[in-house]
């Protein structure tokens, strides 16, 4: 049975602030994890800094190959928050100040909008807002891009009002077999055997070590779940074959 096509999705994490090592990125992971729920496949992932050009680059190049972008950080008040600013220029058009936004912002600061403040009511012609449920002013969409905040639990309540806008796929399923006391240099082979025999599939090894002693996590994941119960069942069997018995199955 044919399978239908992936929906995907790219990640633009924008900000020196990431490259530096300053802040350490955990929107990357809560964006993979919440748009699986969807069945949208995370295709790819890119961090690039405070520089127009590479923001637009990398904007244009994944919006064009991929269902839908992500991008988080550089939606806030001072001068080097300028993602707003590169995606107007990635879909040529101009910004003006959303008055839902400025209406939003002048209840909240009692309407003392200064300068700063006004750059984060700037939303593209042709976008629509993306609800910030938590603090402050709110992402924008434009086409199939979603701007959203670096700041993490601001970027988790925007993603909520991402979810329901996006082309939906069938849900992957994982499951895992824990191998223990073998390295992957022993169960390598009976590995690719099972993953060029089941291409719709992906199989992983990750391994594991401490001091209760060592082994890896086999990984299977596809969407058809009956394929990937009965490629557990075959794992099992071929890593029994080769004395590797000490198995459990792990679901997810």
């Amino acid at each position: 049975m044919a399978q239908a096509e992936p929906v995907t999705a790219a990640v633009l994490i924008i900000g020196d602030e990431i490259l530096s090592g300053r802040t350490q990125d955990t929107n990357l992971g809560a964006i993979a994890r919440y748009l699986a729920t969807f069945g949208v496949d995370l295709a790819e992932a890119r961090v690039v800094g405070d520089i127009t050009a590479e923001i637009v680059t990398a904007l244009n190049t994944l919006r064009n190959r991929y269902d839908y972008v992500i991008t988080t950080g550089g939606i806030g008040p001072t001068h080097d928050d300028i993602t707003a600013d590169c995606v107007a220029e990635a879909f040529g058009v101009a910004l003006y100040e959303h008055p839902e936004i400025i209406a939003m912002m002048t209840t909240r600061w009692a309407g003392e909008l200064n300068a700063a403040r006004r750059r984060m009511a700037r939303v593209p012609v042709g976008g629509s807002m993306v609800k910030n449920p938590v603090n402050g002013p709110p992402g924008f969409q434009i086409g199939n891009v979603f701007v959203l905040a670096g700041v993490p639990s601001i970027m988790r309540g925007m993603l909520e009002d991402v979810g329901p806008r996006l082309r939906t796929g069938a849900v992957v399923i994982a499951r895992t077999v824990r191998v223990e006391g073998a390295g992957e240099g022993v169960i390598a082979a009976p590995l690719e055997i099972l993953a060029k025999a089941h291409p719709n599939l992906s199989l992983g090894s990750y391994p594991f070590f401490g001091p209760e002693g060592y082994g890896s996590n086999l990984v299977i994941r596809g969407r058809d779940g009956a394929e990937v119960a009965a490629t557990v069942e075959e794992l099992v069997a071929a890593l029994a074959d080769i004395g590797a018995n000490a198995i459990t199955r792990v679901e997810g």
